[in-house]
This record gives C-alpha cells, sequence and structure tokens, in this order.
C-alpha cells in the first residue's frame, strides 16, 4: 500500500493547503490511504465539525486529534456521528468517539490507525501509552485483518516518540510523531521493518513560531507576559509528512520518504 501521513494542520493557511494540493498529490503518487492529523485546524486549536468535513472532503480517508482533540465543543457530538476520525486511544474513558479503527483502504485492503497521547511534557497526565497501544497491536496482528497499522504518537518527548516507534517495531507498519509542528529528519526504515519518524512537521505556515504569528509568542519569550490570544500564521503553508509503502502480505515498511510540498520550505517526496 502506499500510504501518506500530513503533521498536524494549523489554522486557516494549513486547511487550504489540504484542500489546494491533497487531491492532486493523491493522483500523482497513486495514494491508497490517507491519514491526516488535524487536531490545530480551527484557529490553531482543536478542530471544528465544519472544519473536519472540509478535510475529509479535500481527500483525507482518517483524521487523527491531539491533546487539544475538544478543544471545539462541536467534536464531542460530531465524532460520534463521524467514524473516520480518531481521538487519542489514552484519553480520559469517558470520552466520546474511538481510538483505534479498521478502515478499508483500494481493493478491499484493511488499515487500522490509532493514535496515543504521551505523557512525558504534557500538560495533564493521561494513562499509560504503551499499554493502550499495546492491546490494540495484540488484538490486531500486522499482516492478519490489517494489511497495514499506523501509529500517530502524539506528544512532547523526542525520546517518548523513539520509545514507541521501537515498542511496535515489526507489529505496526507506520509509527509517527506529531504534536511540535516541526519535522525532523529521521525517516527511517527501523530493524523489525516499521517505518518510522519522530514528528512529520506541521501543514502550515512555516514563517512563523510553530505555526503561530511571531508577535505574541517573541513577546511572552521576552517580557513573561501575554498581552493576547495566539492567533495561526497566514502565509502560503508547507505540507509536510511521511510517505510510506508497505508490503501488502507482511504489513512492513518497503519504502519511507519525509514530504515538504509548497511553501517556505525546500521540496522534499517520495
Amino acid at each position: 500500500m502506499r500510504l501518506l501521513f500530513l503533521g498536524d494542520v494549523v489554522g486557516r493557511s494549513g486547511r487550504d493547503a489540504v484542500t489546494a494540493r491533497l487531491k492532486p498529490l493523491r493522483e500523482e503518487w497513486r495514494l491508497d490511504f490517507v491519514t491526516v492529523n488535524g487536531e490545530n485546524a480551527t484557529n490553531g486549536a482543536g478542530l471544528s465539525a465544519a472544519h473536519a468535513k472540509d478535510l475529509l472532503d479535500a481527500g483525507a480517508d482518517c483524521l487523527t486529534l491531539g491533546d487539544h482533540a475538544f478543544d471545539q465543543r462541536d467534536m464531542l457530538q460530531f465524532i460520534e456521528a463521524e467514524p473516520r476520525i480518531i481521538r487519542p486511544l489514552n484519553y480520559a474513558k469517558s470520552a466520546p468517539g474511538r481510538g483505534a479503527r479498521l478502515f478499508e483502504a483500494t481493493r478491499g485492503r484493511k488499515i487500522l490507525v490509532t493514535q496515543a497521547l504521551g505523557q512525558v511534557f504534557m500538560k495533564r497526565a493521561f494513562d499509560d501509552p504503551f499499554s493502550a497501544v499495546e492491546q490494540v497491536l495484540k488484538t490486531h496482528p500486522l499482516g492478519g485483518q490489517a494489511q497495514a497499522i499506523l501509529v500517530d504518537m502524539h506528544c512532547e518527548a523526542t525520546s517518548e516518540k523513539m520509545a514507541m516507534g521501537h515498542w511496535c517495531d515489526g507489529r505496526a507498519s507506520v509509527v509517527v510523531g506529531t504534536h511540535t509542528h516541526v519535522a525532523t529528519a529521521d525517516a527511517m526504515i527501523l530493524p523489525g521493518g516499521t517505518a518510522y519518524q519522530t514528528d512529520a512537521g506541521m501543514c502550515g505556515d512555516y514563517n512563523s513560531v510553530i505555526g503561530m504569528e511571531k508577535s505574541e509568542p517573541l513577546r511572552r519569550f521576552i517580557t513573561g507576559m501575554p498581552g493576547g490570544r495566539f492567533k495561526p500564521a497566514s502565509g502560503e503553508a508547507t505540507l509536510s509528512g511521511l510517505y510510506v509503502e508497505t508490503d501488502d502480505r507482511t504489513g512492513k515498511a518497503i519504502k519511507v520518504a519525509m514530504i515538504r510540498d509548497g511553501g517556505r520550505l525546500a521540496p522534499a517526496c517520495p
């Protein structure tokens, strides 16, 4: 399977980039399944139902969320009606929606998508992500009902993301990090056959501070005092993410490449 994962969509700029460029990329790269992390797509904090529909209509097969999963209150209801949205697996047990789901890709092949939140340096304590992911992997062994498995590890610490990659090595097709909005240059296939990148980066304007207009973050760093709300930067966005090809028989990765398309960053493509 040819899989594309796009990192955190930030604000209108990120949404517009996905809307304009995802369908042409699907055709050009003959993609079988596309997953998009949309948790910052609405004003930089959360994902509204309307913007979720826009991203799905743009060509995403699945949307993952993150620690801002329910910042937009209408997502509490919408996620129950829209099975293509995945919230974190180890979120509060009373949270609506699901943290893992088996999807159908092209030619009847199945892909499992799941997401976990890390614990290190996060603002609130979440349940252990490793035991949560372990249960999902035990229930859906790679190469069985699922021809591919993708794990979105949403957290601050690079070490925690790397640990999840090795924890899942050979049992998932892809482990990719999200949340920090800065792409890491370590796309690789781990020894057991799992494609890995510590952070996919963001789909947003990189002339910014992790997707936000520069003035308010700079003010807070320099003075220690807030002067207003963070606002998503509005320049041309770069699509950032990870491209993976998998073997249908084993589910393991056979090719991996970091993606940068458009905007300010030098292009990278499969």
